[in-house]
């Protein structure tokens, strides 16, 4: 487990540095001035203790004399109750105001809708408009002053509390059984932005990371135009099709274009064509994905797909018909 661990947090750090919507900068502003607010009293306080250790030390000659005794000065007391009540006051009118100003603008026209479910423990991105799902790498274009694009996120949750949360586009919003709660960010720069769910959700909540990937507007409808065809089936892969459907993975899995239409599992149409495997838990080669075809416990321990225990030889016919699915 450490080795999967280790490996998946070093290809995909999640990182609060480098704001890339004008969410996430509103909340990397308001993140440097408490940080600001924060340091100046930690350099006073600090200052003073420091001060008072050197000018008031026991000196030579001092032994058996007592200090000068002070008894309170109301001024003093005033003045350190007064002022970190006013510190706390200014920051929460700031923070609510930059909190309610992301929270209560309307999404313009033209939004990017995804729906996101969160499931124990890989994440299901829907495409209304597009008619598609996908698994943990969502694909969004870029915004720019040419055509400005924005994002909204339906979140829901299929089993426990997620938090969805990519820190450089946006802040955490949680994902409640029942309930359906939205976010939105404007993505300003391409690249690859990496999140994590962000509450505690069981055994598997470290491994369910979160890939988004912002690029310009021409590549998202190439890939929403790919992502939306059926599978391609290969004569060749006959023996690992049997198997697939044999071992009943179609009762979990969907794959558009067969009758696999399983709704517990990540829809694995398009599979080879994300980057990583079990919502971030090792990156998509074909042996981590015959690791995690022989032994998905070993690759994610506390996963729900059980150890079909296969030989190798059934293993290389499933893992090789899972390859053409891109």
């Amino acid at each position: 487990m450490g080795i999967w661990l280790v490996a998946a947090a070093e290809a995909y750090p999640p990182s609060v540095f480098g704001p890339a919507s004008p969410t996430a900068g509103a909340l990397w502003s308001l993140f440097l001035m408490v940080l600001a607010i924060t340091g100046a009293i930690f350099a006073l306080v600090g200052g003073f203790t420091v001060y008072s250790v050197i000018r008031f030390r026991s000196r030579p000659g001092d032994e058996g004399q007592e200090a000068p005794q002070v008894y309170g000065s109301n001024r003093l007391e005033l003045a350190w109750t007064v002022l970190p009540l006013l510190i706390v006051f200014v920051i929460f009118l700031v923070v609510t105001r930059t909190v309610v100003s992301m929270r209560s603008a309307p999404p313009p026209s033209g939004t990017l809708l995804v729906r996101v479910i969160g499931h124990q423990w890989w994440w299901d991105f829907e495409y209304p408009g597009y008619h598609f799902p996908t698994a943990n790498e969502m694909h969004v274009p870029v915004s720019t002053p040419q055509r400005p694009q924005a994002v909204l996120l339906q979140l829901e949750s299929a089993d426990v509390v997620h938090s969805f949360w990519v820190a450089q586009l946006a802040g955490k919003t949680d994902l409640i059984p029942g309930r359906v709660n939205t976010m939105s960010f404007v993505p300003a720069k391409v690249g690859v932005y990496h999140g994590q769910c962000s509450e505690y959700c069981g055994m598997g909540h470290s491994m369910m990371l979160i890939l988004v990937i912002v690029e310009p507007q021409e590549d998202f409808q190439r890939w929403c135009a790919e992502q939306a065809k059926p599978a391609v089936q290969d004569p060749a892969q006959a023996q690992g099709a049997h198997l697939f459907f044999s071992k009943t993975c179609f009762n979990c899995h969907q794959i558009r274009g067969t009758l696999a239409a399983g709704n517990v599992g990540p829809d694995l149409t398009h599979l080879m064509s994300r980057q990583t495997i079990g919502a971030g838990a090792a990156a998509n080669t074909p042996q981590n994905l015959t690791a995690w075809v022989s032994n998905p416990q070993a690759v994610k321990p506390g996963c729900h797909m059980p150890d079909l225990k296969l030989g190798p030889r059934d293993v290389r016919s499933l893992v090789s018909y899972l390859e053409t699915l891109r």
